[in-house]
């Protein structure tokens, strides 16, 4: 009897012809990992105890929230629908969580199985400053890891700001 023995897999090694900056770029999905059940539990939380939620909501003497984004609700039209109404909610809590560019925004409402045009509708019904949203976003990188300001700006492009809106956001969080 032989005992079998475990193979290791081998790591494919980086060709050398690739530098560092022609290296595709990642994604940062911490924040999404991280984010995502965070928000989760926050917008279940209440429907595990009605009751207790019931009571949260009706003291007056509640906490500050955290952030202090204003996120007004204007819609082009009256008559909206019960999916674009869930749209903007879901929207105006991402934003209250974390930053986002206009196309991320979008994107995530779609992850979230919203339509394109309920989720395009609900992001251009909020009135958002994203230069603001990209200055955010600039400083929670900066937090958690070091940029160059240019790889700072590319990385917030990758991200979906536009060229201007990266541009101001690292200018403001240098």
């Amino acid at each position: 009897m032989s005992t079998p023995t475990r193979v290791e897999p081998v790591p494919t090694p980086q060709p050398s012809y690739l530098s560092a900056a022609d290296a595709p770029k990642k994604q940062k999905k911490w924040v999404w990992l991280v984010g995502a059940p965070v928000l989760a539990l926050a917008l279940t939380a209440p429907a595990w105890n009605g009751a207790a939620a019931a009571a949260d909501v009706a003291q007056p003497d509640i906490a500050a929230p955290v952030s202090t984004l204003v996120v007004e609700f204007s819609p082009a039209k009256q008559d909206i629908t019960s999916s674009q109404r869930n749209a903007i909610r879901s929207a105006q809590q991402y934003l209250d969580y974390s930053a986002f560019s206009r196309s991320g925004l979008i994107h995530q409402l779609e992850y979230e199985d919203f339509s394109t045009a309920d989720a395009t509708f609900a992001v251009d019904s909020l009135n958002v400053d994203w230069n603001e949203q990209a200055a955010k976003s600039a400083k929670q990188y900066l937090e958690y890891t070091s940029f160059s300001r240019s790889g700072l700006i590319d990385q917030l492009v990758y991200e979906g700001f536009t060229r201007a809106q990266a541009e101001y956001g690292a200018n403001a969080s240098y």
